[in-house]
């Protein structure tokens, strides 16, 4: 039997539950009420949120300002950014960050009792605010003990979302520019008990994060495969500027490792300087702001370095930093370098290479996180609203998802009332279909996957690698599809399809760009252009 709710939110980050945390606030202060229903895939504090260490940026300080910020964000998106989306987002930070202090987040102080405020790449002033370097973690840990004491919300741990519930699932056929398509839900798999349910809801939040496992090297957690942008692309939701992908500089090098260990922006804001194999500096001969430039600069400037030198990796120097005070600030970031690979940072410099990070783009939402679907909204890394143009402002990602999540909840709330479900919705069928007997197809393809995406859609691309990525995922595409309409549903199976359209949308996208603008850098372009 269906199961019925009010609101609907697929994932647990700072997103989902800041959005969720609201509406379960003012309906309880308004007397009505509702159900809330939150589904995430394994636990509830797997989400991207927990692992971003620098922090969440806002002007804070007397010396900053608004302006700085908006123009710092401006300049890293190298102008694409939606300069009205980013005033908005910028003016509204301070807000949104006091509320998440409210809700228990504690931010490092300095002695005198004022926010420690670090600086980094791309940033004009100190203004990140920060918990240790696990911030996300702490803001993870506010949110959910947060969650956990409002009876309307209901936290739904090893549900997987597997198909959005909309218009189409009612006969009729949907195009991905009708205005009055809806959606209702989604079909969710009980990986408790192998079973897809019906979560009907009469408005739905997807805040499901990032597209990191689409590439062979990513500081994403293993569940970030892209589900929540691919659900809304079958659906018919729009999708934009996915061919933006953000790779950190400065991933711990550890071959093999998924996910790659962060060694945060946060580390060169406090003083961390990049040099090659034989100890020399090199960002001079890229960018004036050296090793605080911004992060798709600094990545080409580690990939040609590589490439030139033949290197596996570069390091990133902290033996002049004050000691203490770089524990006090990254007690992660030391104890593991020290702990898996016997790095001394006192002493040694920390080996680095740039891997998969963040996703710009996204499911194309309005300034209220609305999609193109009626009573569907998006927040956080699955969504584009505009704020990251060609390359996102570091620590920018998590203040955009508080911020959005707020502004759904206020779009949520002004059009309850108009939002009602069907009662003629069918339930998932899977007649015919059998268990496979094995699962090393779905490994098969999946490194596949990896493989095409890192060699010819990574840091640099040209014409002829990704024509060859994508001609090589459309065998993929075939074979998995077989697979699929064969098969009863698991968290595996959907997981690559969704990472198969991820990339089929990130090649698409980057094949149809002609101009090399941040984080999309098309080798070919460059010598048209010479």
């Amino acid at each position: 039997m269906p199961q019925h709710f009010d609101f609907l939110v697929i994932g647990s980050g700072i997103a989902g539950l800041s959005y969720a945390t609201k509406l379960a606030i003012h309906f309880e202060e308004t007397g009505q009420p509702v159900r809330i229903a939150v589904i995430t895939k394994v636990r509830a504090d797997e989400t991207n949120t927990k692992y971003a260490q620098g922090g969440i940026a806002a002007v804070w300080a007397v010396e900053d300002s608004f302006e700085k910020h908006i123009e710092d964000t401006m300049i890293a998106g190298d102008f694409l950014s939606k300069r009205e989306v980013v005033e908005i987002v910028v003016r509204e930070a301070p807000e949104r960050i006091r509320e998440l202090i409210d809700y228990g987040t504690r931010f490092d102080k300095e002695d005198d009792g004022d926010y420690d405020l670090a600086r980094e790449g791309g940033h004009s002033d100190h203004r990140i605010l920060h918990f240790k370097d696990i911030t996300g973690a702490e803001i993870e840990r506010a949110l959910l003990e947060k969650t956990q004491s409002l009876p309307a919300i209901q936290v739904f741990t090893h549900y997987y979302a597997v198909d959005l519930i909309t218009r189409h699932h009612l006969g009729e056929t949907v195009h991905r520019y009708d205005t009055d398509n809806r959606c209702f839900g989604a079909y969710v798999l009980n990986t408790h008990t192998g079973q897809v349910e019906m979560f009907l809801a009469k408005t739905t939040l997807l805040a499901t994060g990032g597209i990191g496992n689409v590439y062979q090297s990513t500081t994403n957690p293993t569940i970030a495969t892209g589900d929540g942008i691919a659900m809304a692309y079958r659906a018919k939701s729009i999708c934009k500027d996915m061919e933006f992908i953000q790779f950190h500089p400065t991933a711990l090098y550890e071959p093999g490792k998924k996910p790659s260990f962060l060694i945060s922006e946060a580390v060169r804001g406090f003083g961390g300087i990049l040099k090659t194999i034989k100890g020399e500096t090199f960002m001079e001969n890229y960018d004036d702001r050296l090793s605080l430039a911004p992060r798709d600069i600094v990545a080409r400037a580690i990939d040609s370095e590589m490439k030139k030198s033949g290197d596996p990796h570069v390091y990133l120097d902290v033996t002049h930093c004050d000691f203490e005070k770089f524990v006090e600030h990254f007690p992660n970031i030391t104890a593991y370098c020290r702990d898996n690979l016997g790095i001394d940072i006192r002493k040694d410099y920390i080996p680095v290479v740039p891997a998969q990070h963040y996703l710009c783009g996204g499911i194309k939402v309005n300034e209220f996180g609305q999609t193109n679907i009626n009573f569907l909204y998006a927040a956080g890394e699955c969504s584009c609203t505009g704020l990251h143009g060609a390359n996102r402002l570091a620590s920018n990602s998590l203040l955009e998802a508080v911020v959005f999540g707020h502004r759904a909840y206020l779009k949520t709330v002004e059009n309850f009332n108009e939002a009602s479900i069907p009662d003629n919705l069918p339930e998932w069928n899977d007649a015919g279909t059998t268990h496979p007997e094995e699962l090393v197809l779905v490994t098969e393809m999946q490194r596949e996957l990896e493989s095409i995406m890192s060699n010819y859609v990574g840091i640099v691309r040209t014409n002829r690698r990704m024509k060859r990525a994508m001609d090589r995922l459309e065998l993929i595409y075939l074979e998995h599809e077989e697979l699929y309409r064969q098969s009863k549903v698991s968290n595996r199976i959907c997981e690559l399809r969704n990472m198969i359209e991820v990339a089929y949308l990130i090649i698409k996208a980057a094949m149809a760009r002609h101009d090399n603008r941040g984080l999309h850098f098309n080798q070919d372009i460059e010598k048209e252009t010479a």
